[in-house]
């Protein structure tokens, strides 16, 4: 048995399908994490969620920006794009199907495996947390996003989720600016200073940091028993220096690689975008 984690999919199955095969996974014994941003942006985001929801209790996923784009634009929270590839899937009989089912998956996983180093507990979120916010915290602001997403306010919620502002997280906010800050830091943020002020601007590497900013993982010290898993930022082609702490998002969609994380060993594995490379 082993647990793999996948960097962001966006509708590559293609790739998906070659990587599970080259990791030789078995939906019967083991098990697959997704960091988020299942879909959108590749060509098949269709067949990317009806194979991943087929995997049943062996496919545990985060929520991402895309995501969460998509079931705003299913319930017509928010309108379509110029960017997005996500007609097919709109236009599908189990569309709202779909919809239902990722927005009651979680905003943080968070689950302790035993691994070559002892038992770890590992927190996955798409983009990253906040300084300050402990895996506790994590957890229980992500499920502040995850009840009203559950509920039968969540159309209100998607239509107000989109934003940069407030820009900085604190204890007292309230109401839509704290959903919104939340789901910022757990699916959109790339560089914060340490008072959390976020900077969504900046889509680059951690070298094109503001003054002040610093990547949002470098203010996080773990100990040897904490992993972070996350995505959303292929500019760091996988890559945070920092140890305990996995970029996973190496651009797939974007022409590069995808790569999953066999959690047990941390040994990662990839599959470029063509075959012909």
């Amino acid at each position: 048995m082993a647990t793999y984690a996948v960097g962001d999919i966006q509708g590559c199955y293609d790739q998906l399908m070659r990587i599970l095969e080259k990791v030789k996974f078995d939906p019967a014994s083991d098990r697959l994490w997704g960091v988020g941003d299942l879909i959108n942006r590749g060509s098949k985001s269709l067949e990317t969620l009806r194979f991943l929801k087929s995997l049943g209790d062996s496919f545990t996923t985060v929520l991402g920006n895309h995501d969460l784009h998509f079931v705003a634009m299913a319930t017509g929270a928010q309108s379509h794009g110029k960017k997005d590839t996500l007609q097919a899937l709109l236009d599908d009989p189990e569309c709202l199907n779909y919809c239902d089912w990722l927005r009651h998956q979680p905003m943080i996983h968070n689950e302790s495996i035993n691994t070559e180093s002892g038992q770890q507990s590992f927190l996955v979120v798409h983009a990253g947390i906040a300084p300050g916010w402990t895996f506790k915290k994590a957890r229980k602001y992500a499920a502040e996003v995850e009840a009203v997403l559950q509920s039968d306010k969540y159309k209100k919620f998607l239509t107000m989720m989109y934003g940069d502002e407030p820009d900085i997280w604190h204890d007292g906010l309230d109401g839509m600016e704290r959903l919104r800050v939340i789901t910022n830091y757990l699916t959109r943020v790339r560089f914060c200073n340490e008072e959390t002020q976020l900077n969504l601007a900046i889509k680059s590497g951690p070298k094109t940091a503001p003054e002040g900013f610093k990547p949002w993982y470098e203010y996080q010290q773990l100990k040897e028993d904490k992993v972070i898993l996350f995505g959303h930022w292929a500019t760091l082609e996988g890559v945070t220096n920092w140890p305990n702490i996995y970029a996973l998002d190496t651009g797939c969609v974007w022409g590069r690689d995808l790569t999953v994380l066999r959690l047990e060993d941390k040994r990662r594995y990839s599959v470029p975008f063509s075959n012909s490379k």
